[in-house]
């Protein structure tokens, strides 16, 4: 059993980025689904598709890389943890990186980027930080 489902996802984008692989596979769920498109929209990851049926679906991630095979995501890290929840209001969330990067937040609305949630005036928990 998992503890941290979350963690998992963005630690196989991270290795899969670091070993340039260009895509991984990730065991599906709704939240992890979200998170996803969020990271698509935003530009971080190329495409997402989930794939299988039941209990044996997964979400195969499309890598993003720059013209010189760098990968486009720097960093990316867990914020909010199981043991260690952090809420932020509407108008806290803060910047990352001076605002080149983006805090996903789990809100009342979904799950959003931070821009989205402050032009909505809705706070939540801040899932983890990419740049």
């Amino acid at each position: 059993m998992m503890t941290d489902p979350i963690s998992d996802l963005l630690t196989r984008i991270r290795n899969g980025s670091a070993a340039r692989k260009d895509r991984v596979d990730v065991p599906w769920s709704k939240v992890k689904e979200r998170i996803t498109t969020v990271l698509v929209d935003e530009g971080y990851l190329k495409d997402f598709a989930v794939v299988g049926e039941g209990v044996q679906k997964e979400i195969r991630i499309g890598l993003r890389y720059d013209a010189q095979r760098r990968p486009v995501i720097t960093g990316i890290q867990r914020v909010s943890r199981p043991s260690l929840r952090v809420y932020v209001g509407a108008e806290n969330a803060p910047k990352v990186r001076r605002g080149l990067g983006v805090n996903i937040l789990s809100t009342p609305q979904g799950i959003l980027p931070d821009r989205q949630a402050r032009e909505r005036k809705v706070g939540g928990e801040i899932l983890c930080a990419v740049w």
